[in-house]
């Protein structure tokens, strides 16, 4: 299974049949299948709503499509190792587009809020996406009320490039964020 190991965290991402088990049978299922303890999520309704439309619109068609890409298209399980269960997830829109970018995006179980968990699972994100030569810059958009995402993104070296009203859900406000990658690649 591919992963990518952090001091505290894991970040697994969910192949087609994986994210099949959670749109079938639920998180529970998922939970076991991968081997986790059980913890449920603690997100706000928007999150929610959020992850279930990003499951079936876009991780299971998009996983689907590209299998030997799954990784760009799909969600992160973010796990803690100390308490080997979930606890939230993180993801990226894709493979870099001709422009060079792609988006990131996570959401993390209030419970465990506050303590660096999404810096660090970001930071380790970026690290292995930076891997790819075609990735120039990653994009983001936060609530314009969402401090601590807010603060997530400007400890991994992202700069605030906006704001936009975005159309679903409904008039929310949010800023828009871009990171340079910086080549060490060869």
């Amino acid at each position: 299974m591919i992963a990518i190991k952090t001091p505290r965290l894991q970040l697994i991402p969910l192949d087609h049949s994986l994210l099949t088990t959670w749109a079938e049978q639920g998180r529970d299922a998922l939970e076991i299948q991968i081997g986790l303890q059980h913890n449920t999520w603690e997100i706000e309704a928007f999150f929610q709503e959020e992850t279930q439309m990003a499951l079936q619109d876009y991780w299971l068609p998009m996983t689907k499509k590209f299998p030997f890409d799954f990784i760009w298209y799909t969600n992160w399980e973010i796990v803690l190792l100390e308490k080997s269960c979930s606890i939230g997830g993180i993801g990226l829109a894709g493979l870099p587009n001709d422009q060079g970018f792609t988006e990131v995006g996570y959401c993390l179980d209030k419970k465990f809020r506050g303590l660096g968990y999404a810096s660090e699972a970001l930071q380790y994100l970026i690290e292995w996406a930076s891997q790819d030569k075609d990735l120039q810059y990653l994009i983001a958009e936060t609530p314009i009320d969402n401090l601590s995402s807010q603060s997530v993104l400007l400890k991994n070296g992202f700069l605030q490039t906006g704001q936009k009203t975005l159309q679903q859900p409904k008039g929310m406000e949010v800023f828009t964020w871009k990171r340079p990658i910086q080549s060490s690649r060869t």
